[in-house]
């Protein structure tokens, strides 16, 4: 043989060779492992957010029932009271002699009648033996009458002297915590109309008052909601921690403000420790009732494309499938599914880069980024060494994927 077909024939045996390698070093990579969770039915609560804004639980006027000179005030500005605390006295000399002429007067009346009933007894005795006309027996009943009448009227007349000098020390209508007062010391109140001297206002318990669209409204009533007791709302204060006294929804209004398209609701809340206070606004999460039979997937496993939203499982036999959703709503940090998913499905939530529908997988059960963190510090304290870079940048590569995203709507 020449030295040309042989340099030729060595060639092609040289190919067959290199094609053989190859195909042996792109054989399939093994399934990804993917983080998932067991989904089951569950009767999920239903909240809302709102905004509302405190109020006192009752608010009372102090003001000046009859005029007078304001002498003193007996309370300290900004201080709890409890009903029947004197607050304010107003001069109470004038008050004091008309409830005096009014003893007198009084007095001078049932002495009137008690002559008039002596008359009187005599002319009943006398008259049967005629020894009066029956004109005079007339007057002497009719005087009688009259003196008695007198006694009602002087009697009422030092209940209402009474009165007034009661008026004249202002006390508390309500327990609560008294404000500023109005009106200082030595000015004339009451004059024509009655002043205002301070005011009075309950926040144990306190009102939260807020309002919800009727659209909302419309929504929560077709949900079929289920009540084992009053609605109830926690309040987040302004440091983002929960109020630790819950409160209820004890008033709900039936008319639509045409200003604002919304409806009155009204909450109470407990507050002993007066740390609240009225005419605030708050953030509240109202709990309206409960749903049966819903899911509650992470937001990180609901993805959505033009079909809308869907979530990844690994089926029988860990073969990935797609499973398109309905989303009620979000809550929590996850998603509230009302249809497409059926009990037990595994749901994938972590590695959903690296999955294709009809490609096997390895689920592993998932664990939340906290969890997960303190896991890898666990770890970490007992295996310090660090991780090869090719490992690192494994599992960075999903993250930077700019494949199908989680869904940060709902339908």
């Amino acid at each position: 043989m020449s030295m040309r077909p042989r340099l030729l024939a060595l060639a092609a045996v040289a190919l067959v060779l290199s094609a053989c390698g190859g195909e042996q070093e792109q054989q399939a990579p093994p399934p990804p492992e993917v983080g998932v969770i067991t989904v089951q039915p569950a009767t999920v609560p239903l909240t809302k957010d709102l905004v509302g804004r405190l109020g006192a639980y009752r608010s009372a006027d102090v003001r000046a029932r009859v005029p007078g000179v304001l002498q003193e005030r007996l309370y300290q500005e900004g201080s709890d009271v409890n009903e029947g605390d004197v607050l304010f006295r107003i001069d109470p000399a004038p008050y004091q002699a008309d409830l005096s002429a009014a003893q007198a007067s009084l007095s001078q009346a049932q002495a009137n009648a008690a002559n008039a009933r002596a008359a009187a007894e005599r002319a009943r005795s006398l008259a049967p033996q005629n020894f009066i006309s029956r004109a005079d027996l007339d007057n002497a009943l009719a005087a009688e009458r009259s003196a008695t009448a007198s006694v009602e009227s002087a009697r009422a007349a030092l209940q209402s002297s009474q009165i007034n000098l009661g008026y004249a020390t202002v006390r508390a209508p309500i327990s609560g915590r008294a404000s500023q007062q109005q009106v200082t010391e030595g000015a004339l109140v009451g004059q024509g109309t009655p002043t205002l001297l301070t005011t009075v206002d309950q926040i144990d318990p306190l009102y939260v008052n807020f309002s919800m669209s009727v659209g909302e409204l419309q929504e929560i009533r077709g949900a079929q909601l289920e009540q084992s007791g009053p609605a109830s709302v926690e309040v987040l204060l302004g440091d983002g921690t929960v109020y630790d006294q819950p409160g209820e929804i004890d008033f709900s209004g039936d008319v639509v403000d045409p200003s604002t398209g919304a409806v009155s609701l009204r909450a109470t809340l407990p507050n002993p420790d007066r740390r609240l206070l009225p005419g605030a606004y708050v953030t509240l999460k109202a709990t309206l009732g409960a749903q049966r039979g819903l899911y509650l997937v992470p937001q990180a496993a609901v993805q959505r494309d033009h079909s809308g939203a869907y979530v990844m499982v690994v089926a029988d036999g860990d073969v990935v499938a797609r499973r398109n959703i309905v989303t009620a709503r979000a809550q929590g940090g996850q998603w509230v599914v009302s249809e497409g998913l059926s009990p037990g499905e595994r749901v994938i939530v972590s590695g959903l880069q690296r999955v294709q529908p009809d490609a096997p997988a390895v689920p592993v059960p998932w664990q939340p980024p906290q969890a997960a963190g303190q896991a890898g510090q666990a770890d970490g304290a007992a295996a310090p060494q660090a991780a090869p870079a090719e490992d690192a940048a494994q599992d960075a590569a999903p993250d930077a994927s700019p494949q199908a995203t989680p869904a940060d709507s709902q339908d």
